[in-house]
């Protein structure tokens, strides 16, 4: 078996995806013959979260630990180097496959308060490839009796078709910047400075970037876009419940240079300690979301 399990092909027309039965991640897309996400091989794991479902929290827990009504949690530490917790508790786990077809894949998974989260979440991940691109969707149940807090993020890394991603641009809808102490745990959050910010278009090669963006979509809901100098250009878009975007512009990408993740987010790090846009699931409730990628090439 794979390191990420069952590989579920997905296509639509012109538009193909890979998702893992493991983390029910994204290991590959497609859209017009382009490669529109760094994928990896199907033998190794996903280097640096690429792809990942992050739930019930994306990025860090300070120390990994947290209080939720007046109780005391621990989480395992997953960032050893820093002591936190990061990027949830599923994207290492199976996901059972619920409901399939050649365009679509639905896959589930519970997370268990004995893992130390506050009580049960039921967890499902709808992945859609149509002719414009993929369509995400995902639906938290609280399972439970009493009211659970969850957050969610993903982790696709962007590309636009085979360019070097260090010659393309990228444009984030954003308008406000978080920053963070020297373990990348925030301290407060301020409008961008010209400098930081990137609705205008940066080129990736120019920036170092482990930064996490207030979104400020316009109506197309687009939070990023990476654009070759060709024109091909990829975009991510959310609803509304994805109020964060985080960008990181790591210097290699196993073995393969320069790469940019765009990751959408409900709520900032450390959101189980600072309540910032932490979302509260009452018993019973399902909460819902949607984000994709789709082409924006030049014509």
């Amino acid at each position: 078996m794979h390191p990420t399990g069952e590989q579920i092909d997905l296509v639509a027309g012109t538009t193909r995806a890979v998702v893992t039965g493991v983390g029910a991640g994204l290991r590959a897309l497609a859209i017009d013959g382009q490669p529109r996400t760094e994928s990896f091989e199907v033998d190794t794991t996903p280097p640096m979260g690429a792809g990942g479902v992050l739930v019930p929290w994306p990025n860090r827990i300070a120390g990994a630990a947290y209080t939720w009504r007046g109780r005391r949690y621990s989480l395992e530490v997953t960032e050893a180097a820093r002591g936190h917790a990061i990027h949830g508790l599923l994207r290492r786990r199976p996901w059972e496959i619920v409901d399939r077809a050649e365009d679509r894949v639905v896959l589930a998974a519970d997370v268990d308060p004995a893992w130390g989260w506050p009580g049960p979440l039921h967890v499902e991940t709808t992945y859609t490839c149509g002719p414009d691109g993929l369509t995400v969707a995902h639906a938290l149940t609280n399972t439970g009796t009493d009211d659970v807090p969850a957050g969610v993020g993903t982790h696709p890394y962007l590309r636009a078709g085979d360019a070097d991603p260090a010659t393309c641009t990228v444009t984030v809808a954003a308008d406000r910047v978080v920053d963070t102490d020297d373990l990348m745990i925030p301290t407060g959050v301020r409008p961008v400075t010209p400098a930081e910010d990137l609705r205008g278009g940066r080129r990736v090669g120019d920036l170092a970037l482990d930064t996490c963006f207030g979104a400020a979509p316009g109506p197309d809901g687009v939070l990023g876009t990476v654009t070759a100098p060709d024109g091909r250009a990829t975009a991510l878009w959310g609803d509304a419940s994805f109020r964060w975007v985080m960008v990181f512009t790591p210097d290699d990408l196993a073995g393969r240079g320069r790469a940019v993740a765009v990751e959408p987010m409900t709520c900032p790090a450390d959101a189980a300690n600072s309540g910032t846009d932490l979302h509260v699931v009452a018993p019973g409730e399902t909460w819902t979301m949607r984000w994709g990628i789709t082409s924006r090439d030049a014509t």
